[in-house]
């Protein structure tokens, strides 16, 4: 940290404190982005979409248990955050295909090593309960 992105008072300045969410804060918009990304939808389609472009059918069936309203609900969502991409082709039936923008994929890739760090620590997680 520079001199110019302290006050005098030694204290960040609001250019500073400005520059990135806080999501403890109430009305952070952060915090939508972080419900988006970690909800149990947003996880599990984020890393399904690490492995490729997926068609809203393949998606759902990746995806175990989730209801076509919550996967529609979460694509949106994530869409626009801009993490996810909904490509549509003008063809009868309608044909859809989503995929990771540059910045889902290092969401991801985030995401990804939680759900990876979860399932190698299971044992341990679910002796203690």
């Amino acid at each position: 940290m520079t001199e110019l992105d302290r006050s005098d008072a030694g204290a960040p300045t609001l250019a500073m404190l400005m520059s990135r969410g806080n999501l403890f804060a109430e009305k952070c918009p952060s915090r939508e982005v972080l419900k988006h990304m970690t909800s149990r939808w947003g996880v599990l389609i984020l890393v399904a979409l690490r492995g490729g472009t997926h068609r809203f059918s393949e998606l759902r069936r990746k995806v175990g248990g989730v209801s076509e309203r919550m996967l529609a609900q979460t694509l949106q969502w994530l869409e626009g955050d801009g993490l996810v991409l909904r490509q549509s082709f003008p063809v009868v039936p309608p044909h859809v295909e989503y995929s990771l923008t540059p910045l889902g994929r290092e969401a991801a890739e985030k995401v990804e090593a939680l759900a990876d760090w979860i399932e190698a620590n299971l044992p341990r997680i679910l002796s203690r309960s």
